[in-house]
């Protein structure tokens, strides 16, 4: 009989599609299986071998704990590449300037359907638990015409197992470096006051409790309107919404460009036609609200991230305003 940790493990086993999320459960199945491994054989007899399956059990019903402890070395390892390329990717968003906007909450409460509302991701959406446990990034542009990434990051569940919080530390990093945290609630759900308060202990616990959050009531098409107008006046300041039906998107997009900071930098550039290759750059991190061509450049007038604002500055691009 399998206890709450190894069930939800499980869960997550038969959850996890690409490579990382394979490896992030299989090591926090054997690092959970390795202290019990003592009248555990009939169990692992169950079990299927390999990443992918229900779980990491040997076919034998005597496990070797060092060919277990070797298996988990080279998990780690082989998990160390993978953050590694992982602090790579972030490190690139940072130095394009895009702020990151995570998109959290306790499972099943419409994070990947907000994702895909919002920017037509794709991302497996299912009613049930844990449908997705691997982040996905896309580009969003804001109502004020700023471009950000939004990053639907794994569900939270009460008493989140140790070894899940370890396994999956690089993925949660996501939410810790992020600009802005969008926590959405499931409000028909009939403990979604319970849920809102395990997400929000969770984030906390990862370090995450100081970064600028908005809340996303979610799902309140299936709310009556006198219920609607309760959680109004109860949380005057939360966004009330519905991914499915795309109700509430913009309101929660314009929250979140008020959320962010530091603001864009307007500049007056003269970009010449020998760079015009710097355009591409401008458009996709900045904001371009004037452009005219000259004889010897380009000229705009555009909003851009105050690192590339600085760069421009420094490359003698930037005219005075007239």
């Amino acid at each position: 009989m399998l206890d709450r940790t190894a069930l939800v493990l499980d869960i997550f086993a038969r959850r996890a599609q690409t490579r990382e999320g394979r490896l992030q459960v299989e090591l926090a199945q054997l690092t959970y299986l390795l202290p019990r491994l003592a009248g555990r054989g009939a169990w692992l007899s169950r079990l299927g071998g390999g990443i992918g399956t229900r779980g990491p059990g040997e076919t034998k019903l005597e496990v070797d704990r060092r060919r277990i402890r070797d298996r988990i070395t080279e998990l780690r390892r082989a998990l160390a590449q993978v953050e590694r390329h992982r602090t790579l990717q972030r490190r690139g968003r940072q130095e394009a300037d895009l702020p990151v906007v995570a998109i959290v909450g306790y499972t099943n409460a419409g994070k990947s359907t907000l994702l895909n509302a919002l920017t037509g991701a794709g991302v497996l959406v299912e009613d049930r638990l844990f449908a997705t446990l691997d982040p996905t990034v896309r580009r969003v542009v804001l109502p004020n015409g700023r471009p950000v990434l939004f990053v639907d990051t794994v569900g939270f569940i009460h008493k989140l197992p140790t070894h899940l919080v370890a396994a999956f530390r690089a993925t949660l990093e996501e939410v810790v470096a992020a600009d802005v945290l969008v926590h959405v609630v499931d409000v028909s759900h009939p403990r979604w006051r319970h849920q809102q308060q395990v997400a929000e202990r969770v984030l906390r616990e990862l370090g995450a409790g100081e970064r600028p959050w908005l809340v996303a009531y979610n799902k309140i098409d299936r709310l009556d309107p006198a219920a609607r107008q309760a959680l109004r006046r109860e949380a005057p300041q939360a966004v009330l919404l519905s991914a499915t039906q795309g109700v509430g998107l913009l309101n929660l997009l314009r929250r979140v460009s008020q959320l962010l900071t530091p603001p864009l930098v307007r500049l007056h550039l003269a970009v010449p036609y020998a760079e015009a290759g710097r355009l591409a750059e401008i458009f996709a991190r900045g904001r371009v609200m004037a452009q005219r061509y000259e004889g010897d450049a380009i000229v705009l007038d555009a909003e851009v991230p105050p690192a590339l604002a600085a760069r421009f500055q420094q490359d003698g691009l930037v005219r005075p305003t007239l």
